[in-house]
């Protein structure tokens, strides 16, 4: 099969995944330039999740499950501003061993969100996940699970794509878990673009959106 060429084209790719093995051996075959491709698009919710870790979770050493993990930008960089107890969940060996390089996470497991989890409940001090409650993703369900396993009084930072939001079923299963006293929300941020530069993606937007588990 021949490899894209650019961010665009594994763009395409993998929100037109036929189902999650496709989609794992998408992520496996891009891992290699990943980290480039994106930057060169601009990316974001990096560094927009990692500000809003730092702003809403004081317990360094808590222990943070990074959902999606990719290739592990987010956890070397939570790594360098002091937070420990990193543990990482992607669908891809690819980008897990990509992550792995960095030396960041505590633990790194091949997992599908959207299914059961193999962790206690209340683990965590926080949850997040960036990047995958997007088309061909990972689905709104997998919320339970990770308000399973963040404790009370924790944080779940997530970046939900607007394509999403309604189409996806996260809106409705945001107000569902708020309906039943399993978070609040504590920010939202205003929509943003988080691959300003691609030319296919560009237009598309993300929110980032804060919980309190209670």
């Amino acid at each position: 099969m021949t490899e894209p060429t650019n961010t665009d084209a594994w763009l395409e790719r993998v929100f037109g995944a036929a189902d999650k093995h496709d989609l794992a051996q998408t992520y496996d075959r891009w891992a290699e330039t990943y980290d480039a491709d994106m930057l060169a698009i601009g990316y974001m919710n990096p560094a927009v999740t990692c500000g809003l870790v730092c702003r809403h979770l004081a317990d360094r050493q808590g222990g943070i499950l990074d959902a999606g993990c990719g290739t592990g930008l987010i956890g070397e960089i939570l790594s360098l501003l002091g937070y420990g107890r990193l543990v990482g969940l992607d669908i891809s060996d690819g980008m897990l061993e990509r992550a792995r390089r960095r030396e960041a996470y505590a633990e790194l497991r091949n997992r599908m969100l959207g299914e059961p989890l193999d962790f206690a409940d209340e683990a965590f001090a926080a949850v997040i996940s960036s990047g995958v409650f997007t088309a061909g993703h990972a689905p709104a369900d997998a919320l339970d699970e990770l308000v399973r396993i963040t404790r009370r009084g924790g944080r779940l930072i997530l970046a939900v794509a607007s394509s999403a939001w309604e189409a996806g079923g996260f809106k409705e299963k945001i107000a569902t878990l708020e309906r039943a006293g399993r978070w609040r929300p504590v920010e939202v941020t205003r929509p943003y673009r988080p691959m300003p530069l691609s030319q296919s993606k560009g237009a598309a937007t993300t929110r980032c959106c804060v919980f309190e588990r209670l």
